[in-house]
């Protein structure tokens, strides 16, 4: 593969890519961007007012063009949030302008560290259950799969030590 100067975080929501995300920008002394942070700032809205107002697929063309215009940027570590591999487009962007690293977590993992989040659009539906995260995940996951160079379980590890993994793993990837 060839050397890479970007280093995009993917995986499901409650993975830990936007703490990851920093503590990983802060070693590599990175620009740090988080693609719903962006998306808030630019709209002046939270991600939930957005899915409100214009559906998942506005919101979805709305992340398209951030992820987008992020991914032109050189030598950042952006976290993205977890339905952006949905679109092929946004998922080539990703795979081509950025090493990928998919942070891997189990659904009783996400459960536990999703549970009290209010922001997170998908989680406010009226049946939330076990069964939504599955089902997630199953159309998901694969996706991630698809487009990791890295893919790193993320469990009871802390932030800093996940990203000292991912630091040894980039280097295996010729990582710049």
């Amino acid at each position: 593969m060839a050397a890479k100067c970007n280093i995009f975080l993917i995986g499901p929501m409650g993975a830990g890519k936007s703490t990851i995300g920093r503590q990983l920008a802060q070693l590599l002394n990175m620009d740090f961007f988080d693609s719903d942070q962006e998306i808030e700032r630019r709209t002046g809205a939270d991600i939930s007012w957005v899915f409100d107002l214009e559906g998942e697929k506005g919101f979805r063309e709305r992340e398209k063009k951030i992820i987008n215009e992020l991914t032109k940027k050189q030598g950042i570590v952006l976290a993205t949030g977890g339905g952006t591999i949905k679109l092929k487009e946004t998922r080539n962007r990703l795979s081509a302008r950025g090493v990928v690293v998919y942070l891997k977590t189990t659904i009783k993992k996400q459960m536990i560290r999703t549970q009290h989040d209010k922001k997170r659009p998908l989680l406010q539906i009226e049946k939330f259950t076990l069964k939504t995260l599955e089902d997630l995940a199953n159309e998901r996951n694969p996706l991630y799969e698809e487009i990791a160079d890295i893919t790193i379980h993320n469990e009871d590890q802390t932030a800093k030590i996940i990203a000292n993994q991912i630091l040894i793993l980039l280097k295996k990837v010729n990582f710049n």
